[in-house]
């Protein structure tokens, strides 16, 4: 037996009405269940590269399986692929090697190195870098970046060598004019 609902808007806490229909189960839709909804697809998130696409699908165990020894393995191949076997072995774990480096290009920037100390041996790093440019464009090795620095070290040691050089002979050139000649005869002491 229920009570009456209270007089007026004001609800009562204690009174209580039995519902008139069963709350619907939100799993149900006209009786049948309703498939989950795929959620938003990080692009970035973590993925199983191993994992199936589709993990209920039937999985064919003879998918994987070699021909018969007694026919050949290029009719297997589709057109344009190498026949199946053991994968194509990269050195280096799959990172290309790098190029030789010139040799002559270590040269020239040794040379110009050692042009700090002794300015000799700068011009001639400079030529050997010229040099090794040319051969490192025709045969793909590598070391252009050393050639390049031979080349713009032994310059600038060559330009200060020249300038040094052009100061020195100025300096005997003032000195021999400014000198006093004392083998004139003129005398005065």
């Amino acid at each position: 037996m229920t009570n009456p609902p209270p007089p007026g808007n004001w609800s009562d806490p204690t009174w209580s009405a039995p519902p008139s229909s069963p709350t619907p189960d939100p799993t149900l839709v006209a009786g049948q269940p309703v498939p989950p909804q795929p959620g938003p697809v990080d692009p970035y998130g973590p993925t199983n590269p191993y994992a199936p696409v589709n993990p209920y699908a039937p999985v064919d165990p003879y998918a994987g399986a070699q021909p018969p020894a007694t026919q050949p393995m290029a009719e297997y191949a589709p057109p344009g692929y190498a026949p199946a076997g053991y994968p194509q072995q990269y050195p280096g774990y799959g990172y290309p090697q790098p190029p030789k480096t010139n040799g002559l290009a270590i040269a020239a920037f040794v040379l110009a190195m050692i042009g700090f100390t002794s300015c000799i041996t700068a011009p001639i790093g400079a030529i050997l870098g010229h040099v090794a440019q040319k051969q490192i464009r025709i045969s793909g090795e590598g070391g252009a970046g050393m050639a390049k620095a031979a080349i713009i070290i032994g310059w600038i040691l060559t330009g200060f060598l020249v300038l040094v050089l052009a100061i020195y002979a100025a300096a005997i050139i003032y000195a021999i004019a400014t000198s006093n000649d004392s083998g004139s005869g003129s005398g005065s002491y």
